[in-house]
């Protein structure tokens, strides 16, 4: 398995955890904030979808592009949708990276790494994200969540 394959299957461990946290989560708490200036339940997994989305999209391109607004939802069935359009289109993406994807220096306002490093940062940035996804759902009394990732042997 090459290193973008790696990086890839590694993700994609926690990207389908995101979406089984997600199906717990009832319409009713789309818009919770557990404090007034946080992101809403439904606007943090649509952030984490259309993050991961601009990273891999970077390092396929040489360049970060510039980030419109998030796309608008209402329930958590339009969040989920949003997700799993925003996964696949990651996943495609993921999947043209070659080496000299990997290789390349990118830079981001005054950093400047490697594509490679770059995809370990976005799968950081989700995973920090999901976590408080599931304090989220804790907080609006889901009792039964996934796991934090899938083990390998689950594929």
């Amino acid at each position: 398995m090459n290193r973008a394959d790696s990086l890839l299957s590694r993700w994609l461990n926690h990207r389908k955890v995101l979406h089984e946290l997600l199906e717990a989560i009832g319409n009713e708490h789309t818009h919770y904030k557990p404090w007034k200036e946080a992101f809403s339940l439904g606007s943090l997994a649509i952030h984490i979808g259309t993050s991961s989305c601009m990273f891999v999209e970077a390092v396929k391109e040489g360049a970060f592009p510039q980030m419109g607004e998030p796309p608008s939802f209402e329930t958590m069935e339009d969040v989920r949708r949003l997700v799993d359009e925003y996964t696949d289109k990651t996943k495609a993406d993921f999947e043209s990276l070659t080496e000299r994807h990997l290789d390349q220096t990118i830079s981001w306002g005054p950093y400047r790494a490697t594509g490679e490093h770059w995809l370990n940062t976005m799968l950081d940035h989700e995973i920090h994200h999901k976590g408080q996804l599931f304090v989220y759902a804790r907080m609006v009394g889901v009792d039964k969540l996934p796991f934090f990732t899938i083990h390998p042997s689950d594929n």
